[in-house]
């Protein structure tokens, strides 16, 4: 293969991969679900959230404050996650020139990576402690809800 092309290509590859990786990160989607909603009107959705999970596993209030830790923990990631500004608008700037600002983008990588490796050990401490506390009928159900989820509302990729 031509070294141009081989250049284009990996190019080209690095650029999607980056692009798919913000837009995955920031969970920020025009018109999409929470892609306009103030700080206030996401904490309402979250009790919601926890409201209705609480009522389908029937949740006890240990478990249901556990659920509700792990909700915010969950919170406090996206917001670090989208620390530093609008994604799309980061983006656009690393490809605003008429070359492609490879250290620009690589410091956008880097930031989110290091907010995904700080605030990972937290997910995963409040995601175990919440799982542990429930019954095994519960743990049940909650594997149920994903498996009925399907491929269908995972990733859209």
């Amino acid at each position: 293969m031509k070294p141009w092309i081989k250049r284009t290509l990996i190019g080209a590859f690095g650029a999607t991969v980056l692009l798919g990786g913000l837009s995955a990160c920031s969970h920020h989607r025009h018109g999409g679900w929470g892609a306009h909603m103030s700080d206030a009107e996401r904490a309402e959705m979250r009790t919601r959230m926890v409201e209705r999970a609480s009522s389908k596993l029937d949740l006890d209030a240990t478990q249901k404050a556990k659920l509700s830790v792990l909700a915010d923990t969950l919170a406090a990631q996206r917001k670090a996650m989208l620390a530093g500004g609008d994604p799309r608008a980061e983006f656009k700037a690393v490809i605003a020139g008429t070359q492609f600002d490879r250290s620009r983008a690589q410091s956008l990588l880097e930031a989110k990576t290091s907010a995904v490796r700080e605030g990972s050990p937290a997910v995963i401490n409040a995601m175990a402690e919440f799982y542990d506390s429930l019954k095994p009928e519960q743990q049940q159900k909650v594997r149920e809800f994903l498996d009925s989820r399907g491929p269908r509302h995972g990733w859209r990729g």
